[in-house]
């Protein structure tokens, strides 16, 4: 799975702990899905997208193996 969490991140000029502090997670789960190490449940995905102002698809995608 893929994400651009980063970026989106970056846009909205935030670090991962008020990101992780928006959406009731620690940092170091935010470093963990912007490295693709962590695959969030549809609960925190849709948190996601609610911070980001941004439907779910454009925060993530699904790789060839996926």
């Amino acid at each position: 799975m893929t994400n651009n969490l980063r970026v989106e991140r970056a846009v909205l000029r935030l670090t991962q702990d008020e990101l992780a502090r928006r959406i009731g997670v620690s940092r170091q789960t935010i470093n963990a899905m912007e490295a693709g190490k962590y695959v969030p449940s549809t609960a925190l995905a849709l948190k996601l997208a609610r911070v980001f102002g941004k439907p779910v698809e454009q925060l993530f995608g699904l790789e060839d193996g996926d």
